[in-house]
């Protein structure tokens, strides 16, 4: 299977961005990273990419307020000029514009750390336990141009506990983010994703632990 090229936006620690690595080195992912993209100079996620001969590049969001169309030219150029066929957004601290997601129409991947469409944004954690829901967990979609309003491609359910606070709910979590967004991915290079409206579709279906799965 053809391997597909993906760009990867971060601004943190990269965890998310380490597990697809993974993921990549262990066969199990038909992907390869052409490039990972920080608007944070320090951001440890180029770090993670250099460690694995990944190119890694610091586009500077300064000087850019206000002018994040301008800025998102510069993100599209870069990923243009390595050949990226899939951008994966794993911890990138900026709203993505029309001018980004026009360059990659349905081929921008977002993790967010809730059941959407409940709880978009940040502090979803500390939202969820306020609410006294039952259920948290996370999901891939794709980006659009509403605040994590993207068509759904695949969720994990999380149970929150009695005693959970945000940093607990926050690791089970993530462990399940780890495991989706390779998935997803995965789909997306197998051609097996359909998107009409805002509705996805698996192209051979799915089986149903890969279809939303359930941990404690």
């Amino acid at each position: 299977m053809k391997k597909v090229r993906i760009g990867v936006l971060v601004s943190g620690r990269g965890s998310n961005l380490q597990a697809v690595i993974d993921n990549i080195e262990l066969g199990l992912l038909a992907a390869e990273i052409a490039v990972v993209i920080s608007d944070q100079a320090d951001a440890y996620s180029l770090e993670r990419a250099k460690n694995h001969n990944i190119p890694a590049v610091h586009i500077s969001a300064k000087g850019y307020k206000g002018k994040r169309d301008a800025y998102d030219a510069l993100l599209v150029q870069e990923l243009q000029k390595r050949g990226v066929e899939l951008v994966c957004l794993a911890g990138f601290m900026r709203i993505i514009t029309p001018v980004l997601i026009a360059a990659f129409p349905h081929r921008i991947l977002n993790i967010h750390p809730s059941l959407l469409p409940a709880f978009p944004g940040l502090h979803v954690q500390k939202k969820a336990l306020e609410h006294g829901v039952k259920f948290s967990g996370c999901t891939v979609h794709f980006v659009d141009e509403g605040m994590d309003t993207g068509p759904i491609i695949i969720q994990a359910v999380v149970p929150i506990l009695d005693n959970d606070t945000e940093e607990s709910l926050s690791t089970r979590i993530l462990q399940q983010e780890h495991k989706i967004y390779s998935r997803a991915i995965q789909l997306f290079a197998e051609g097996r994703l359909k998107v009409e409206s805002n509705r996805v579709s698996v192209i051979g279906g799915l089986t149903e632990s890969n279809a939303f799965l359930i941990n404690p």
